[in-house]
């Protein structure tokens, strides 16, 4: 079946903005202009510009014209071991010290903690049976833009056996921040150091809850990243699980690692 006219002229703009042809906040010829251009009907040129609306890459301002949207500033995504990078499920002021490095203000909704029973994954993940008690906290995280506008982020949710309440672990039943990390309190109050982590990244479309919390175009063409770390203590054991999912229109990730040296000084 032959490609619909409309969606071969859409594709073509859109590789206009892609390799940037286009440019952010540049404003589109007439449709007349356009007609002419692709010796189209003026409903097909009006057809394909609809559909780079839904995809969020060109909008209609009333009495001015049509215009490539600007897309939303990249946030780096820095995935270490270090709590104070606060993408490795740290809360509170870690996460705030982050964004000030790139210039941006960060906020976060307060925790939103429930007792949940372990799925496969997690109960894996913790190293704790299926339908065993676990501590959810979750959160939803912003980042300002270059006009001080606050854009979802990311959501994050983590993951702690139940445990560790049981044992004098109280804080991580509170709906509030967890001000100097989520491990350097369970360091503190139970001697839980964490000593390791293992990072899972996979590429998904959005659910429906991403689409609307983060304002994706309906159609998926914004995949999500979702980043699993498992946290270790000094033992091995794991002590943490840490789901966070971020959209691929606004994020880059750096990963850091450190090589150990040998005697000799050369790394191993």
């Amino acid at each position: 079946m032959p490609t619909p006219r409309y969606e071969e002229i859409a594709a073509d703009l859109r590789e206009k903005i892609r390799e940037g042809h286009l440019r952010p906040g540049q404003q589109l010829k007439t449709e007349k202009e356009l007609a002419a251009e692709y010796g189209a009907a003026r409903n097909t040129i009006r057809d394909a510009i609809t559909r780079l609306k839904a995809l969020r890459l060109l909008e209609t301002r009333p009495g001015r014209g049509t215009f490539v949207v600007q897309p939303p500033e990249i946030f780096r995504i820095t995935l270490t071991p270090e709590e104070d990078t606060g993408f490795s499920g740290g809360e509170g002021k870690a996460w705030v010290r982050e964004a000030r490095k790139q210039e941006r203000k960060a906020a976060t909704s307060p925790p939103v903690v429930e007792i949940q029973q372990a799925d496969k994954l997690k109960g894996e993940a913790l190293d704790i049976p299926e339908g065993g008690d676990l501590v959810g906290r979750h959160q939803r995280r912003y980042i300002s833009d270059k006009d001080g506008n606050s854009i979802p982020w990311s959501m994050q949710t983590s993951y702690y056996p139940f445990e560790f309440v049981e044992r004098g672990a109280t804080e991580l039943m509170r709906p509030k921040d967890i001000e100097e990390g989520a491990m350097s309190y369970l360091e503190e109050k139970l001697g839980i150091r964490q000593a390791a982590y293992k990072d899972v990244l996979r590429v998904r479309p959005p659910d429906e809850n991403e689409t609307k919390f983060f304002d994706l175009p309906p159609e998926g063409s914004v995949q999500i990243v979702e980043h699993r770390r498992t946290a270790y203590d000094v033992d091995g054991r794991p002590c943490r699980y840490t789901i966070t999912v971020y959209p691929t229109d606004r994020n880059e990730f750096v990963i850091e690692a450190k090589l150990p040296l040998v005697d000799d000084g050369r790394r191993g």
